[in-house]
């Protein structure tokens, strides 16, 4: 008998932010689809997004491509959907996510990979992590792609992407997901005793030469104007 998952609260996020904006601009997410019968190069625009959204672009290597997955999309034997879960399944994605990760973190980056946005709380991050050493990798998968909220925003034919990133509202929108999320973080790199930079000498700024005062600058004047103590 399987652990029910645990319950979690929602929290504010920008996915969740009714959309007002009644003029789209280069702000929006592009939407890859399948819907309007795709020609081949829109195919391989399609198939590229699909790599870039699961894989993140530092991770599209001659090894993490599926070349027999790509041929069944081009001739519609399977579904985005079916593409995309064929992607987090394989081996490559499994070598180089889960393997290196905890649970948590691995549930943090399917579910924005996956669903397009940012983990509510510690609280979801734990629930998933139940259902993997419960269920295994598989079944949480299937809870991703078979829920509301995955068919609701991408159905079987729409390439997830990262919504709401950027809003109408704002100057500064959110920081990629494969930016925010690396693939290792500081716990990993501790247990494999991997070198990380330690520096304990003074930060000094960087300037470059030809941006250096030279005499006659007023800078020079106030300079030596903070190194001088009044009494």
């Amino acid at each position: 008998m399987s652990i029910p998952i645990l319950k979690y609260s929602l929290s504010a996020h920008n996915h969740r932010v009714n959309s007002f904006e009644y003029l789209t601009g280069e702000e929006q997410p592009k939407v890859y689809t399948t819907d309007n019968l795709p020609t081949s190069c829109e195919m391989d625009e399609i198939i590229w997004a699909s790599y870039r959204q699961i894989f993140s672009e530092h991770q599209i290597l001659s090894s993490t491509r599926q070349s027999f997955l790509e041929s069944q999309l081009r001739f519609n034997q399977i579904r985005v959907k079916d593409f995309i879960k064929a992607l987090i399944l394989s081996d490559q994605f499994r070598i180089l996510n889960y393997d290196v990760n905890t649970n948590y973190r691995f549930v943090e980056m399917c579910i924005q990979r996956i669903l397009g946005r940012d983990v509510y709380n510690q609280r979801e991050k734990l629930a998933f992590a139940v259902v993997i050493g419960d269920q295994g990798l598989e079944s949480f998968i299937d809870i991703l792609l078979d829920s509301n909220e995955y068919l609701e925003n991408f159905g079987d034919t729409i390439v997830p992407y990262q919504r709401r990133r950027i809003i109408f509202q704002r100057n500064k929108g959110e920081t990629p997901f494969n930016l925010k999320t690396p693939r290792l973080n500081s716990a990993f790199l501790d247990k494999q005793n991997m070198p990380r930079l330690s520096w304990s000498g003074p930060v000094r700024r960087f300037r470059p030469q030809e941006q250096q005062a030279k005499a006659g600058d007023p800078a020079l004047f106030f300079n030596m104007l903070n190194d001088i103590s009044f009494i």
